[in-house]
């Protein structure tokens, strides 16, 4: 923990200021005394969602079955029937 006056700080608040950018605690003395603690804030960290593998689960599905023109046709008129 890094430890500076108030009149540091009011002087060299950008030694400061790095310090709490490199996720260093700074502790303020008033009259030679503790008076205050400075601690970085915690950077948010942004969780992405994981990526979906089509390709997998369109395998997984179909096991790597094609289709013919024919097949395709009676399937998308067999959906179409049912959408009533």
């Amino acid at each position: 923990m890094n430890t500076v006056t108030t009149a540091d700080l009011r002087n060299h608040f950008r030694r400061v200021s790095a310090w709490l950018d490199n996720g260093e605690s700074v502790e303020i003395l008033k009259r030679g005394k503790p008076y205050a603690t400075l601690l970085p804030i915690a950077k948010p960290t942004l969780a992405r969602p994981p990526r979906i593998d089509f390709a997998a689960q369109r395998k997984a599905i179909w096991k790597g079955r094609r289709f013919s023109a024919v097949e395709v046709a009676e399937m998308r008129a067999s959906e179409l029937e049912g959408e009533d």
